[in-house]
């Protein structure tokens, strides 16, 4: 029996192309992976913007700052307006993130007037808490002007004051205050008018902004004791009420005094006879401590008014209130002298007439001796 021949099917060809639909090329990323990819970096950059710009916004790496700077913010500013000048000025890196803060912090209402001291390169938080307080009380620098002193005498106590410029030129003449109180037009200074007092003045500030306010504080007074009424009732000018309200504050140490000594002056010019007041030769001289000499009592100057009928040209000092108010109502009397009392501690005794004021002058002469040459007006 022949063995039957093998039957072998066909042999394995290779696998049959379909035109038109190529296969995936090796290294080449399909669609839907390409796309991931693409999203996945797109997200990768939103968190990194998203990063910066919180970092940006919070700086949570941010120093103290640097050095110091003087900030002002003026009254009624907005947010805007703060944050632009805390960037010009360096404080802040940014005024556009500033605003953002402050928004985000819910303090863009909250901020304050005032001047501050801030650092350069501050964080945006740190600045906030500065300026979102109120402002601390400026640095000031007080003066005190004594009752009665003069231009001249003002000046070295204002030395070391730390006001800018010179006394003695801010003092000058104004002309709208000497028109408003009737000085003559050669009038040089504002003697009389620089009130003395107490005052309070930002570090930084001038001898110029020092009298601005003595002259509103000399207005007030003068308001105060209706001073050009007062003047025109006593057929005087205002500047001449204050001339003598200046010879008062310098003669009198016993405040009740004040109106006496008021009287004997317009009781003197009423009669023609000088007032006799080394006050006032003091002044022309700048001469207020050491005694005066025979010669310089016989000085000729305007000044002196044992041998000058009338006021002085000018005041010799600047008067507090109270000595311009006795100068516009002295006392009712007839008192045309006074001499320092012994034992008197600064007080005075009136007299009327000669031979009353020379008992009083004898009564001084004997306590002096028995000093030994010393004042006695002290006990």
């Amino acid at each position: 029996m022949r063995d039957l021949p093998q039957v072998q099917g066909p042999r394995p060809g290779p696998a049959p192309v379909r035109r038109g639909m190529p296969g995936p090329r090796r290294g080449v990323p399909g669609p839907r992976r390409g796309a991931r990819r693409a999203v996945a970096l797109v997200l990768l950059l939103l968190v990194a913007v998203a990063g910066w710009f919180l970092v940006s916004l919070f700086q949570p790496f941010a120093g103290d700052g640097e050095g110091e700077v003087q900030v002002t913010v003026p009254q009624g500013a907005d947010i805007g307006v703060v944050a632009d000048v805390l960037a010009e000025r360096g404080v802040v890196s940014s005024a556009f993130f500033f605003e953002l803060r402050a928004r985000v912090a819910g303090d863009a209402g909250s901020v304050r007037a005032g001047t501050f001291t801030l650092r350069r390169d501050m964080s945006y938080g740190a600045a906030l808490d500065v300026v979102t307080k109120d402002p601390p009380p400026p640095p000031v620098v007080r003066v005190t002007i004594p009752e009665g002193r003069s231009r001249a005498e003002i000046a070295p106590l204002l030395a070391q004051s730390g006001l800018r410029g010179r006394y003695a030129d801010a003092s000058v003449a104004r002309r709208a205050v000497l028109r408003r109180y009737g000085a003559p037009s050669a009038t040089r200074t504002l003697e009389g008018f620089l009130f003395p007092a107490t005052y309070e003045l930002e570090t930084g500030s001038s001898m110029r902004d020092l009298v601005a306010k003595q002259l509103d504080a000399f207005d007030a007074a003068a308001r105060e004791t209706r001073l050009r009424a007062g003047a025109r009732r006593m057929d005087l000018s205002p500047y001449e009420v204050l001339i003598i309200a200046s010879m008062i504050e310098r003669e009198v140490l016993v405040p009740k005094e004040r109106r006496m000594v008021s009287a004997v002056i317009h009781n003197r010019l009423e009669q023609g006879i000088p007032l006799g007041i080394d006050a006032t030769i003091r002044y022309a001289l700048r001469n207020w401590t050491r005694p005066l000499r025979q010669s310089e009592l016989a000085a000729d100057t305007p000044f002196n008014t044992r041998t000058r009928q009338g006021l002085p040209p000018t005041p010799i000092g600047n008067p507090g209130q109270a000595s311009i108010a006795a100068a516009l109502r002295p006392a009712t009397s007839d008192a045309l002298f006074y001499v320092v009392k012994p034992c008197g501690n600064g007080a005075h005794a009136f007299s009327a007439t000669d031979a009353e004021f020379q008992r009083d002058v004898d009564a001084y002469n004997r306590a002096r001796e028995a000093r030994g040459g010393r004042d006695p007006s002290e006990c």
